[in-house]
């Protein structure tokens, strides 16, 4: 993932509520801006992560990958 932290004020403005990602396999996700929250920097948000969903698709965990 790679928003800029202007791109992601969007969410805290109300203009989103949804980050759209794509997964090494290509797929498109939307997930709420809010589980970002926590990852964001002056920089905006940077780097990969671990999406764990339920069989239903609601969200488990979300944790940002160390850089190798």
């Amino acid at each position: 993932m790679n928003i800029s932290y202007h791109d992601f004020q969007q969410y805290y403005r109300g203009q989103a509520d949804k980050v759209e990602v794509r997964d090494t396999k290509g797929r498109v996700l939307w997930i709420h801006g809010r589980h970002f929250r926590r990852f964001l920097t002056s920089l905006g948000i940077q780097g990969q992560f671990k999406l764990v969903l339920t069989e239903q698709g609601e969200l488990v965990s979300l944790c940002k990958l160390k850089s190798s």
